[in-house]
């Protein structure tokens, strides 16, 4: 439960005090525009061919779009069309702004994937004769049981700020709103539970001649206690636009990159990150896969009363389906012990069978892209 005031914080001495900060962003911002376009055409390709395999990434800057990467499929798929209506989509249609569908010029440095890297991801033409990870690398995967969700407070709370702002701006709850937006939550933390959140910052895109104080007003006494929920109170400190005004944003004015945004897709930073990103990559990829199942694993450690907090960590060669390693981590919140044996009895590591099992092959990809990849119910892993 949230405290009344930060007064009430300080006075609890005999805690172990400390304030935790986290940050997300809208679907206009210009990484997550990339992140976006890049997914978009992940499921294009899925959809008509579940075999595809997708690596794609994406440059935004201006009126140009640059698509590279590799990508090997039967489908047939217009990227024109298919990198236009994901930027209609995330809203950016001003005609006065030069990042918009109508105007932006796309260019393709897709080539197939390389022949070495397919034979040992594929389970035909692998040496173990099983679907191979198509990467080396370690992944990692958080739950906590400080919400309902099993995520972090300070992200979870972010990602729904940035979510509620971007429902305003469809809704045209004001007209003045624009796609690109910031925000940042600091929650107090005692005995390592969250106690109380001290502060919030909210940057975000506006129409040219919008009063500052109208953004403030709208964000104070709409946007953060509708985000916020059960954690706001009165004595928040608050910061909204703080360079003064935020008019030109997106891609427009800077430029955005694929897999820029990995600890906004993950935990926040409460939890480690294996260093792959996700958005735009097919299921062999264990960059996208694997953290996906971590995250289900450690879900299901914290779900089983195991431990109040989990992180499990895999590691993978390429073109080898088993992994190198597993370890889970309970922070000394439970029997850690109990746990590892949970993980070795019940979860088989094997790419193919984390695809099977979390029903990888779907096109629902751009459903992952925006508001993190974690602690929304709707998501396989999530369940």
């Amino acid at each position: 439960m949230p405290m009344s005031a930060l007064e009430s914080v300080a006075d609890a001495a005999v805690r172990t005090t400390y304030t935790f900060t986290s940050e997300s962003v809208s679907e206009g911002h210009p990484d997550k525009v990339c992140d976006y376009i890049a997914d978009s055409i992940l499921d294009a390709h899925l959809e008509q061919d579940p075999s595809s395999r997708v690596a794609c990434e994406v440059l935004c800057k201006e009126d140009r779009v640059i698509l590279a990467g590799e990508i090997t499929s039967d489908a047939n798929v217009d990227l024109q069309a298919v990198v236009r209506r994901a930027i209609e989509e995330i809203g950016y249609v001003d005609p006065d702004q030069p990042f918009r569908p109508d105007a932006v010029e796309i260019l393709s440095f897709l080539s197939q994937q390389s022949p070495e890297i397919d034979q040992g991801v594929t389970a035909q033409t692998s040496l173990s004769g099983d679907q191979g990870a198509g990467d080396q690398g370690i992944m990692f995967g958080y739950a906590t049981n400080e919400t309902p969700e099993l995520m972090p407070l300070p992200i979870l709370l972010a990602h729904r700020l940035a979510a509620v702002l971007a429902a305003h701006r469809k809704a045209r709850t004001v007209d003045w709103l624009r796609p690109d937006a910031k925000t940042q939550v600091s929650v107090v933390y005692g005995d390592n539970e969250p106690l109380q959140v001290s502060d919030v910052l909210i940057s975000t895109q506006h129409a040219a001649g919008v009063d500052r104080e109208a953004v403030r007003a709208f964000l104070v006494n709409t946007v953060i206690p509708e985000g916020l929920a059960g954690w706001y109170h009165d004595d928040l400190r608050i910061l909204v636009n703080p360079t003064g005004s935020f008019v030109q944003g997106g891609p427009s004015a800077d430029a955005g990159v694929t897999g820029r945004k990995i600890i906004v897709d993950t935990y926040g930073g409460m939890g480690r990150h294996g260093g792959g990103a996700f958005s735009g990559k097919d299921p062999s990829k264990v960059d996208r896969s694997g953290a996906y199942f971590c995250r289900y694993v450690a879900r299901e450690v914290v779900r089983n009363g195991l431990a109040r907090k989990a992180e499990v960590q895999v590691a993978y060669a390429i073109g080898v389906a088993q992994p190198i390693s597993v370890k889970v981590d309970t922070f000394g919140t439970g029997d850690e012990r109990a746990a590892a044996q949970f993980v070795r009895d019940n979860f088989d590591f094997r790419p193919r069978a984390i695809i099977e099992r979390l029903d990888l092959l779907r096109p629902f990809y751009r459903s992952t892209t925006n508001y993190g990849h974690f602690g929304k119910p709707e998501l396989p892993w999530e369940k």
